[in-house]
């Protein structure tokens, strides 16, 4: 403003425009709701002398043309200011008179009027925002405008974002490193694939770039195989989680004794507090058909195979056979010793498995995931 009041405008009585006023607090925040034209950080009269300036072309020192043979009048300085690339235009440009020429091609009119409008005042009209979204992202990346870029990929993840333009604004993305929009419209494309590859986005990106949608539909088929290990990874540990919770029930009972049954030397109770372990009525009735079952030796029964192998997968993760109160736990102890190699090594990775899945190190009867390594 200082260089303004030492010019001498000619035709203006030598009256310089007011000043704007200093900057106040509402510089720092968004006001929503107010009765203010458009959305700025700046306060409202300042906003309003910065769009006045634009709008009148007060000693104007640049034409820019646009499509279609638009022109808009605005200051070099300002221009300057806000872009280093328009700043690098200005020192290249040439100009009749006092003013430089420059041009601004590949958007439409009302789409460079706006971007320069935003470069004065920091403010948009959200009627324009929603219908120029697009072409004022490629002008704020083009010309090194963060702060509107900012603002347009914040208004397309809140509500700009539609299926029949994702696929647009997923191209967009791309060119114009914006990595977060390209996350979101990639993730929006996946979702709903039936949809985008019906609209005519779509259709254009498949004429005009068939290796990005080569790309998106190879990354499709990942996602898909990733979500089926996830599914696979997570059915897996409710296994793991369901045979810890058994061996946890198996050694309650063999130990403590539960409700109706437990060790010969335990005197059970009738009025005992319901039993906290999930999986004990479950290996309660296993134990009572493996106790009174005519096919009890593995592979007669389905259920008692069940059973054994419950009772050798305990005394894998014993700590203690020698005081254990579960049945035959030295017994499999010992003929660990004899076992095949192949067959040891899936025991050791399926008792590993669970103790590494429910982290029960600590547990004083049954070992470590470090000891059952060793062993």
């Amino acid at each position: 403003m200082e260089t303004i009041t030492k010019q001498s405008p000619q035709g203006c009585n030598n009256i310089c425009p007011t000043p704007p006023p200093l900057p106040g607090p509402a510089m720092n925040c968004r006001r929503k709701g107010s009765a203010t034209k458009g959305n700025s950080c700046a306060s409202t009269a300042t906003r309003d002398l910065w769009d006045n300036l634009f709008d009148r072309g007060y000693r104007a020192d640049v034409t820019i043309r646009t499509n279609d043979g638009g022109i808009i009048y605005a200051h070099a300085g300002v221009l300057g200011m806000a872009s280093p690339v328009l700043r690098g235009m200005l020192k290249q440009a040439k100009g009749v008179g006092h003013k430089r020429l420059i041009s601004i091609h590949g958007v439409q009119h009302d789409a460079v009027r706006v971007f320069i409008r935003f470069l004065y005042s920091s403010c948009y009209e959200q009627e324009e925002m929603k219908e120029l979204v697009l072409p004022l992202l490629v002008l704020s990346h083009a010309f090194v405008v963060p702060q509107l870029k900012r603002i347009c990929e914040q208004q397309l993840e809140n509500s700009l974002l539609t299926l029949d333009n994702v696929v647009d604004v997923f191209q967009l993305s791309l060119l114009c490193d914006a990595p977060r929009l390209v996350l979101l419209t990639h993730r929006m494309i996946l979702r709903n694939i039936k949809a985008v590859s019906a609209t005519e986005g779509w259709i254009a990106m498949k004429r005009s770039h068939p290796a990005l949608e080569k790309e998106i539909l190879e990354s499709m088929i990942y996602e898909d195989q990733m979500e089926k290990e996830r599914i696979r990874k997570l059915n897996e540990r409710k296994i793991y989680l369901q045979l810890y919770e058994a061996m946890e029930a198996l050694v309650h009972i063999c130990r403590d004794g539960c409700r109706t049954i437990g060790p010969c030397d335990k005197d059970l109770k009738d009025d005992q507090k319901p039993c906290t372990y999930e999986a004990c009525k479950g290996i309660e009735l296993l134990v009572r058909h493996f106790a009174g079952c005519k096919l009890r030796v593995p592979g007669g029964c389905i259920h008692c195979k069940r059973m054994w192998q419950l009772l050798e997968l305990h005394s894998r993760l014993c700590a203690d056979s020698g005081s254990c109160r579960v049945p035959l736990c030295r017994n499999f102890k010992d003929k660990i010793k004899k076992q095949f190699k192949k067959d040891e090594m899936k025991w050791k990775v399926l008792a590993k498995k669970i103790l590494s899945t429910k982290r029960i190190g600590g547990e004083p009867y049954f070992l470590s995931s470090k000891s059952i390594s060793s062993y």
